[in-house]
């Protein structure tokens, strides 16, 4: 949990760039999947079904967007109201942070809660099926992590060749 406010608060500010790792590197989100399992670490197969492969490009569409994990990672200390949320995560406009609400919502991984109040309070918290992600984000913070010390580590070489 720790690792996950740091990752979020200091590290990675530009969400799209962690994204477009992810992205770019599936085989990680592959890997984490499979060793959450049991916390068994396998490797890939070396043939993955197309089942294997619908099953993936599900997940990743469930994650996709630029603010959806840090929506996650936000939600995954505590409960928040949406300005709470919008604070947290960054340089969101209300109108997206609304949009990405209702998409994880919709895949019940955020639950709503409306507060009979005036004027009316909403409020949002990961599903107990949303939770079940909290082992693939530490991984992907982790993996985020030792990417970004690695990118520094070779552009402090670079700096030091030239």
């Amino acid at each position: 949990m720790l690792l996950l406010n740091c990752f979020i608060k200091q590290s990675y500010q530009n969400w799209y760039t962690f994204v477009t790792y992810l992205l770019k590197y599936t085989g990680i989100l592959w890997e984490t999947t499979l060793s959450t399992k049991m916390a068994e670490r396998k490797k890939l197969p070396s043939k993955i079904s197309s089942a294997d492969m619908l099953a993936l490009w599900d997940a990743l569409d469930i994650l996709n967007g630029k603010w959806k994990i840090g929506i996650m990672c936000s939600l995954n200390e505590k409960q928040k109201r949406f300005k709470e949320l919008q604070r947290d995560v960054g340089r969101i406009t209300g109108k997206m942070l609304s949009k990405e609400l209702k998409d994880l919502e919709m895949n019940e991984l955020v639950k709503r809660i409306v507060f009979n109040s005036k004027p009316v309070t909403v409020a949002y918290e990961l599903t107990s099926y949303g939770k079940t992600l909290e082992t693939v984000l530490a991984e992907l913070v982790s993996w985020g992590l030792k990417h970004r010390r690695r990118i520094l580590k070779l552009n402090k070489q670079a700096v030091d060749f030239v």
